[in-house]
């Protein structure tokens, strides 16, 4: 199976981990990236608060490169999707705008791109597809699997995650791998997102309570498919903690669903790069042996 591949810049970076463990993953699954040619930024969260047009006319750009390909254009990156979703629906609902994007970046889009996000190709693969491989289950492994704002809104466009109220996409993926999904209450809330750079206290006091929840639901980690959510909810842990005046300090293990199907594939945490969080994953590594 092939499938059109846009990186986007933190899986060179920031969520290089993501990024690897994805390729592992989606390789042993038999899935076949092709990378977009000549793919620039996105633009994420500074580009489309400081231009629609600007926004746009980068994502026209990129769709209109990936449709060179001729397969659907898939993304590990929730802000990456989300900007390529929106330029396909951009093209029904503001149609000057669209035109006028097409003018800048110099190109021709007929929309015709299917733009998904990994967790949307995983959950598609299904799970007997996903069980093939798997050579140490996560067998009771009580997993918060957190969506966050991008995958699921606006449902016009963005539905990687499933449904916008109750996504269930990653739990069906965990479980047909052996883990157990907990039910909890901030599965969509926000993690702060891009305030990390601006308000560090609003992203601490806000990841603070979406980590909180987890514990109470009784997961041993919260489970993510955005980096700025992964790095969000494992950077700020300490000043989570001071923000919500908690007794017991936070020491919650943020990890990519791809990382964990890793670990269920036979995959060693070294090459998975799990010791590249800030937040330590070595106890959950090692019970999972």
């Amino acid at each position: 199976m092939k499938i059109g591949y846009y990186p986007g810049c933190t899986s060179q970076g920031t969520s290089r981990e993501f990024e690897k463990s994805s390729r592992l993953v989606l390789d042993i699954l038999g899935v076949e990236l092709v990378e977009v040619p000549e793919w620039i930024c996105c633009g994420a969260s500074p580009g489309h608060q400081h231009s629609k047009l600007l926004s746009a006319s980068l994502n026209v750009y990129n769709l209109a490169r990936a449709s060179e390909l001729g397969l659907p254009v898939m993304t590990t990156c929730a802000m990456c999707y989300h900007r390529l979703a929106y330029v396909n629906d951009l093209r029904h609902s503001e149609p000057e705008l669209y035109a006028q994007a097409e003018r800048a970046a110099e190109v021709t889009y007929d929309g015709g791109a299917r733009v998904m996000h990994l967790l949307e190709l995983l959950a598609e693969l299904g799970p007997e597809k996903l069980r093939e491989p798997l050579q140490k289950p996560l067998d009771g492994l009580k997993a918060a699997c957190y969506y966050g704002c991008l995958l699921t809104r606006p449902p016009r466009f963005a539905t990687a995650g499933g449904d916008a109220e109750e996504p269930r996409a990653m739990d069906e993926v965990l479980a047909a791998v052996g883990a157990e999904p907990v039910e909890w209450t901030h599965r969509t809330e926000c993690c702060g997102a891009s305030f990390t750079f601006s308000r560090e206290d609003v992203v601490e006091r806000l990841s603070g309570k979406v980590l909180e929840a987890a514990r109470y639901a009784g997961a041993d980690c919260v489970v993510v498919s955005c980096p700025m959510c992964q790095l969000n909810l494992d950077i700020h842990q300490r000043g989570a903690s001071r923000a919500l005046e908690l007794e017991k300090r936070l020491k919650m293990p943020v990890v990519f669903l791809t990382e964990l199907l890793g670990l269920a594939y036979g995959i060693k945490s070294k090459e998975l790069e799990l010791n590249r969080h800030f937040t330590s994953t070595r106890e959950l590594v090692k019970r999972l042996g």
